[in-house]
């Protein structure tokens, strides 16, 4: 889920930093034309490079191997979804709740209508995800910050971001799982509700209306930054743990 603030800050390396005929951005488009209209198994290196008018070798020097230009073609996908999306996201509403259902209504589009390529951007590797997940995620979980700052969350952090990404992912495959005369967007719309309705509060809770120190936890712990400089990482990664452990259910830290 994108956050208008976040996208300067997580645009992917992407083939658009190349001129439109460079062969590196022509194997890219090939590779992600291929995908859409054939699956995964039609993104062989030999079909890429006809597609492209290069030879099988250029791929391997502009990407290493077979994986190398699955990651830069699932980086083009998440820099193609967030420049279709920037005008609508730079009207979204200061109401993090509604940013919330905005965003996830917007993902959930894009792999509706392109699902090879959300499979591809949201897979992971032997290694962790690839390069555009991890954009994803972060900004997914900035925006669960920003929820849990100003009161509306109801749940742990790490679980809220499980959820909506969950319902998301799980919205689309059910989707596309569905025979296209059994398809109800009623599916969509109840799964994004219910999601609100398990992450967010009906009214935001301010510190006073809460009792014991959970609510200060949250929204400190939402308010630190990335990276305190006056901590250590080892203090930082202690001052984190006792966050989560007083905002879960108010008791002081176990030793």
């Amino acid at each position: 889920m994108e956050a208008n603030s976040g996208y300067h800050r997580y645009m992917p390396i992407s083939p658009t930093r190349d001129t439109p005929d460079s062969p590196r951005r022509r194997i890219v488009e090939a590779a992600v034309e291929l995908l859409e209209s054939g699956g995964p198994d039609a993104v062989s290196t030999r079909a890429v490079a006809a597609a492209a008018g290069v030879q099988p070798p250029a791929i391997y020097r502009h990407f290493g191997d077979k994986d190398g230009l699955l990651e830069a073609v699932a980086e083009y996908g998440y820099a193609q979804f967030l420049e279709s999306k920037r005008a609508r996201l730079d009207l979204s509403p200061e109401d993090p709740v509604e940013e919330l259902r905005r965003g996830w209504d917007m993902v959930v589009e894009f792999g509706v209508s392109r699902p090879e390529l959300f499979t591809l951007m949201n897979r992971a590797t032997g290694s962790g995800p690839v390069a555009a997940h991890r954009a994803g995620l972060e900004i997914l979980h900035g925006r669960v910050r920003r929820l849990a700052a100003a009161g509306w969350l109801r749940v742990d952090e790490n679980l809220a971001a499980q959820i909506i990404q969950a319902t998301g992912q799980g919205g689309v495959a059910t989707w596309h799982a569905t025979p296209a005369e059994r398809r109800d967007p009623a599916l969509l719309t109840v799964l994004r509700e219910s999601m609100i309705a398990a992450v967010t509060r009906a009214e935001p809770m301010v510190p006073a209306a809460e009792s014991g120190p959970a609510p200060a936890a949250r929204a400190l712990r939402a308010a630190l930054p990335d990276d305190a400089g006056v901590l250590s990482d080892a203090e930082q990664r202690l001052l984190r743990e006792w966050l989560t452990r007083l905002a879960a259910d108010g008791g002081p830290p176990h030793a």
